[in-house]
C-alpha cells in the first residue's frame, strides 16, 4: 500500500515539476522523505530525475536556449558534483529546512511585489546555476533556485521548461554516478527504478498538455506558487520528523 501511495505521489511530483520547469526533484524529495532514508531518497531521485529530462528533452527539444544551457549548465555540474561528494560526509540535518524557508520567503516576496526580479545578467546565471547544482548534490534538489534564475529571463514557457530539463539533465546523470559510488542506490530501491521511469514519461507527457492550457503570465504566478509550495513541504517534513524523534 505505501508503495502504491509513493508512486501517485511521484506522478504526480513528475507532472507539476514538468509544469512549473523545475523538473520533479523539487516535489519528490520531500515526499520521498517521508517513505525512505535521505541517502535512499537522494539515490532513487538522481536517476528517476535523469529518465524524468530525458522524456522532456524530447518533448521540447525544439524549445531550449543554448545560451542559457551553457551559463547556467556548466556552473551546475561542477557544483553537483561537489555537492554529492559533501553528502556523504556532512550533517544535513537543518539543511533542507534552511532552503525551505528561503523559498517559501522569496516566493512570497515575488508574488507580493511582482515586478520585482533578479537581474538577467551572466553573473547572476552563473552564480544560480552553481548553487542550485550544489543544493541538488547535497539535499537533492536545486531545481527551485534555478527556476528563479530562468524566471529572470522571461522565457516562453515552453523553451523555460526545455532549457531547464537540458541544464537538469547534467546535473543529474553527474550526481547519480556519485551516488552510486557512495552506495546509495540499494537493492530495495532498485526494484522500483522500472516503475519510475513509466512514470517519468506518462507525468512529463501529461505535464506538457497541461502546460499548453495557461497563458504566460498565469504561468508566472504558478512557477512561484509551485516554489512556494515546496517550501512548505519541505519545512512541514522537517517539523514533522523534529517532534517524533
Amino acid at each position: 500500500m505505501n508503495h502504491l501511495i509513493f508512486f501517485a505521489l511521484a506522478f504526480l511530483a513528475e507532472v507539476a515539476g514538468t509544469v512549473g520547469g523545475f523538473g520533479s526533484s523539487v516535489f519528490f524529495v520531500p515526499l520521498a522523505g517521508f517513505f525512505f532514508d535521505f541517502k535512499t531518497v537522494l539515490g532513487i531521485t538522481a536517476v528517476f530525475h535523469v529518465f524524468s529530462n530525458i522524456s522532456k528533452l524530447y518533448l521540447f527539444r525544439k524549445e531550449i536556449n543554448k545560451k542559457l544551457l551553457v551559463m547556467i549548465g556548466i556552473p551546475g555540474v561542477v557544483g553537483v558534483i561537489i555537492g554529492a561528494v559533501l553528502s556523504n560526509t556532512l550533517s544535513l540535518e537543518f539543511a533542507e529546512v534552511v532552503l525551505g524557508i528561503f523559498l517559501v520567503a522569496f516566493s512570497i516576496l515575488l508574488l507580493s511585489y511582482p515586478r520585482i526580479a533578479i537581474s538577467p545578467t551572466k553573473e547572476n546565471a552563473i552564480g544560480a546555476g552553481g548553487s542550485a547544482g550544489f543544493l541538488a548534490g547535497l539535499i537533492g534538489t536545486g531545481g527551485a533556485v534555478r527556476g528563479l534564475s530562468l524566471a529572470a529571463f522571461n522565457l516562453d514557457k515552453g523553451m523555460f521548461v526545455g532549457t531547464s530539463a537540458a541544464i537538469d539533465f547534467g546535473v543529474d546523470f553527474s550526481r547519480s554516478v556519485i551516488y552510486s559510488w557512495n552506495g546509495y542506490l540499494t537493492s530495495e530501491s532498485l526494484v522500483m527504478i522500472p516503475g519510475l521511469i513509466l512514470i517519468a514519461i506518462t507525468g512529463s507527457y501529461i505535464g506538457k498538455l497541461i502546460l499548453g492550457k495557461f497563458q504566460q503570465e498565469t504561468f508566472r504566478k504558478l512557477v512561484l506558487l509551485l516554489i512556494l509550495f515546496i517550501g512548505i513541504t519541505m519545512i512541514v517534513k522537517f517539523l514533522y520528523g523534529y517532534t517524533t524523534v
